[in-house]
């Protein structure tokens, strides 16, 4: 008996001992007789090590196991085979199932005769990929190899991550976030529209995986530079997590990516018979809250505490109220506002080698008051205050430019409520050389940085 077999029955007794409901273990006569007739350990002694708990070392991922199916309803239980087994991104191999994977798994006439190995079907595929001019169609290509073959597909990335990342992701992304509509073949992630409000814990249910431990979102409001691309804006969440896992080695089975669709005010894409979302003016206000505040909730519900949730893209506007709102009850994050702002202050932190002194000595002039600027201040103001220099004496020392001038108080009733607060008393300055010259009016050195 294989360990594949083996691996199967025993959890098809563990299902059964665990949860005695209404789930339902349901094999096929013929694949039960192979299982208990292919010799080796006997159904009873595996029962018993299922039951008992067994020695050994437990693959906690399944990832031993590659060919098993996940539960696709709460009463079934199958093991992948044949057709479906190659029609299984997760599982498929291709080519590189070897001889006895072939008679196991019933793949005899559906693969040609030819063995490859995964290194061979890698350098096959990268041939073939530098066969495209237009980086949009090397994208599209990824794509299709990530919806057949997932492990390759992450072979390849690893393998070649200085040439392929600049197509699974940006600046290639970006094009493909615009013509998404056209070139859209099978769907990836979940789809979150108002026409789910009310209902948004059931769609989460819809996912067939249950650990969760990554959900990257947008309502794709502010994608890259490109403004809103609305649900076609699904592309960032999905090329962000495939960095995860081929950079960070999150399992592609702990990813979610998700898009929320309030609709979209891109007229383009309102027109565009091919505009695969909600062809309506965004939601805002309350009921854009609502539907932000049950998809929270949801995703605490079904996913539990610990599951982080990465909002991605987002406007300003909600960038900041959403992370404002959530990071006392969730585990959130976002890139745009934290992770950038983050590497830049690492970058003055390690200037100040070369200039001397600590960050309290130094004043700070941003050219830009977005998400980036902003949290960077933030955390420059956070990291100051530990040597337990006053706040408000810290934010003194930082000045912001906008496409308006100089952030000062006489604008404060025009301002966007997250600017405010960086709003020094000063009389109008209308350009960056200007702003300038008054933050070098005071000692210190002044640093300009583009958000």
């Amino acid at each position: 008996m294989s360990s594949l077999q083996r691996h199967f029955l025993r959890r098809v007794v563990q299902g059964v001992g665990r949860e005695r409901k209404s789930r339902w273990g349901l094999i096929t006569e013929r694949k039960m007789a192979n299982v208990v007739n292919d010799g080796g350990d006997s159904t009873e002694e595996i029962v018993n090590g299922a039951v008992g708990g067994g020695g050994g070392v437990e693959d906690v991922y399944g990832e031993d196991f590659a060919t098993e199916e996940q539960f696709l309803t709460p009463w079934a239980v199958s093991i992948a085979s044949g057709y479906n087994l190659m029609r299984d991104p997760r599982h498929n191999k291709g080519t590189a199932f070897t001889e006895k994977e072939r008679d196991a798994h019933y793949l005899r006439g559906l693969l040609p005769p030819a063995i490859f190995t995964q290194e061979l079907q890698e350098k096959r595929l990268m041939h073939n990929l530098r066969q495209f001019e237009v980086p949009l169609q090397r994208y599209m290509a990824m794509m299709d190899l990530q919806e057949r073959n997932e492990r390759l597909f992450y072979k390849l990335l690893i393998d070649n991550v200085e040439e392929l990342l600049p197509v699974v992701y940006t600046p290639t992304v970006g094009e493909a976030c615009q013509k998404y509509g056209s070139i859209f073949r099978r769907p990836q992630g979940l789809y979150i529209s108002l026409k789910e409000k009310g209902k948004i814990l059931e769609v989460l249910k819809n996912w067939p995986e249950r650990n969760i431990q990554v959900i990257v979102v947008t309502d794709g409001e502010r994608i890259l530079g490109l403004g809103d691309l609305g649900c076609q804006g699904m592309g960032i969440p999905v090329g962000k997590l495939s960095l995860y896992t081929a950079l960070g080695g999150i399992r592609p089975s702990a990813c979610l990516p998700i898009t929320i669709d309030v609709g979209t005010n891109n007229e383009k894409l309102l027109n565009d018979e091919f505009y695969i979302g909600l062809k309506q003016r965004r939601a805002t206000g309350q009921e854009y809250a609502e539907l932000l505040e049950e998809f929270m909730t949801a995703v605490k519900q079904n996913y539990g505490e610990k599951v982080l949730v990465q909002f991605e893209d987002f406007a300003n506007h909600n960038a900041f109220d959403l992370l404002e709102k959530y990071t006392r009850s969730h585990l959130v994050f976002n890139d745009d506002i934290q992770g950038t702002a983050s590497v830049v202050l690492a970058g003055l932190i390690a200037a100040l080698k070369l200039v001397g002194g600590t960050l309290a000595d130094h004043k700070f002039l941003f050219l830009g008051a977005g998400e980036v600027s902003l949290q960077t201040a933030k955390l420059t103001i956070l990291l100051v205050s530990q040597t337990k220099a006053p706040v408000e004496e810290t934010r003194k020392k930082i000045w912001l430019v906008d496409s308006k001038g100089l952030i000062v108080s006489s604008r404060k009733e025009s301002l966007q409520h997250f600017k405010k607060p960086w709003a020094h008393d000063h009389e109008p300055v209308k350009n960056l050389l200007d702003a300038v010259k008054v933050c070098k009016k005071n000692t210190g050195i002044s640093y300009h940085l583009r958000n």
